[in-house]
């Protein structure tokens, strides 16, 4: 099973995102765009673990999500790793709060204590709204970074859970 660990937006955040993000899904239909009931916060990707683990796994979550307060989290602007010029994801921020940043730290801990890969990268808070699966020309690319400036929006809503998902690939996309 292909898991991993997120906070699920609340529906009408979902659908307030999918508003002010529609000029980018007009400006380049070819990228892999998230499903808005899909959008949510990777806090760490477990890859393929045997269904005899789910239960520890899901043991382990709670025991670490437990010594967690509900925490505010602020999500707006829209940006590109690496970047818009060679872009691979488009994504929306999700600003970086002292406590979400400890609930990621305490996951890593409790997870590799289980036998996950601790993250190498640094902790960088984002929703994935698009993935490029194609090379897009050049001027495609700039015409959604200048529509990607555009765009003013900026919400706020209380995690209450952080979920043990499973995620399952195909043609189409993951589900």
């Amino acid at each position: 099973m292909r898991l991993f660990l997120a906070i699920n937006f609340p529906a009408p955040v979902q659908r307030e995102i999918a508003v002010a993000t529609a000029a980018l899904r007009e400006c380049a239909p070819e990228l892999g765009w998230t499903a808005t009931d899909r959008l949510h916060l990777t806090l760490k990707f477990l890859g393929e673990q045997a269904e005899s683990r789910v239960d520890a796994l899901g043991e382990a979550l709670a025991k670490t999500a437990v010594q967690h307060r509900e925490l505010l989290m602020t999500v707006g602007g829209i940006g590109a790793f690496p970047n818009f010029r060679r872009d691979r994801v488009v994504w929306m921020g999700v600003s970086q709060e002292p406590r979400l940043e400890l609930l990621h730290h305490d996951i890593e801990v409790a997870f590799e204590a289980l036998g996950c890969e601790l993250e190498g990268r640094p902790f960088r808070p984002h929703l994935t709204l698009a993935r490029v699966r194609d090379p897009v020309p050049v001027d495609r690319m700039r015409a959604l970074w200048r529509e990607a400036k555009r765009i003013d929006y900026t919400t706020e809503f209380i995690v209450h859970s952080v979920d043990l998902m499973q995620s399952d690939l195909s043609s189409s996309g993951p589900r």
